[in-house]
């Protein structure tokens, strides 16, 4: 069994990913390691060649950021998932890290779904961490649950939309199977003038002109509270440097939260509540 991983990162530096993290944590259970490195305005390409392993294939690539609703993502990716020669295909994102934990797991169901022509990709649960390295959302009504993060090799399999999830080229879902490993997503932990620019810039990916504009003016960093947990777990050893140095402050407003019975409650009921007011 072969496992090809990869990536794409653009200014991963200017808009503080922990990108070196993610490749790092995925590192270990993959043979090759292809890496779409994107023009970049600060020094991502020599942070990346500076990991130093022979499993890592970077190749650079001049992003169009014209394209509309953050297709560049996806584009992008598939131009590193072409690239893959692997069995099986380890996708992870440059804010997104595996805790060392799982290895044996994540290995164990590559291993048993190999020839299982029933299974296209492994789905993992995420844990998405907010604000700080304490504290993790506890709201899937805004937050996703479970992307799929490993594929199989296959022509008919790409990387779909802003690139958050796989599909078949007909935009048809894969078979996935779910296992028991999480994503530890740290989009949402960086300092906070960092946080901002990047929530700023990456808008443009999804709306030009005018309608950008307006929706820039209203960001501010943390407008989802409300829904906070804290984490009570270890984070991946990859990160341990990078929490350690982190300085800024951030309030998660926990007393200002509803209590656990009735946000269940909210929660539960928000499905009905969108049925109701005609959301799709």
């Amino acid at each position: 069994m072969k496992v090809s991983g990869f990536t794409i990162v653009r200014n991963g530096e200017l808009y503080a990913y922990p990108f070196v993290e993610s490749i790092l944590s995925v590192l270990p259970m993959c043979d090759e390691m292809i890496v779409n490195v994107g023009r970049s305005d600060d020094n991502t390409l020599e942070s990346v060649r500076s990991i130093g392993s022979d499993k890592i294939r970077i190749f650079e690539s001049e992003w169009d950021m014209s394209l509309q609703n953050g297709r560049v993502l996806s584009v992008e990716t598939n131009k590193a998932l072409e690239k893959c020669s692997g069995d099986w295909c380890f996708y992870i994102q440059g804010d997104e890290v595996l805790h060392e934990k799982y290895y044996d797991t994540v290995k164990g169901e590559m291993l048993a779904e190999l020839n299982n022509k029933k299974t296209e990709g492994l789905r993992f649960r995420y844990q998405h961490f907010y604000g700080s390295y304490d504290y993790v959302q506890d709201n899937y009504r805004n937050w996703y649950i479970k992307e799929i993060r490993i594929i199989k090799k296959s022509e008919d399999i790409v990387s779909w939309g802003d690139a958050l999830d796989f599909r078949h080229m007909d935009g048809s879902r894969l078979k996935s199977k779910d296992i028991k490993a999480e994503i530890y997503h740290y989009g949402w932990v960086r300092p906070p003038d960092k946080l901002i620019k990047k929530r700023r810039d990456f808008e443009k990916l999804y709306n030009k002109g005018e309608e950008a504009e307006i929706n820039i003016s209203g960001f501010q960093n943390y407008d989802d509270l409300g829904n906070i947990k804290v984490f009570s777990g270890t984070h991946p050893v990859v990160m341990q440097k990078r929490i350690s140095e982190s300085k800024w402050d951030f309030d998660p407003k926990l007393d200002l939260q509803k209590p656990d019975w009735l946000r269940k409650i909210l929660i539960f009921l928000h499905p009905l509540t969108k049925r109701i007011k005609g959301e799709k």
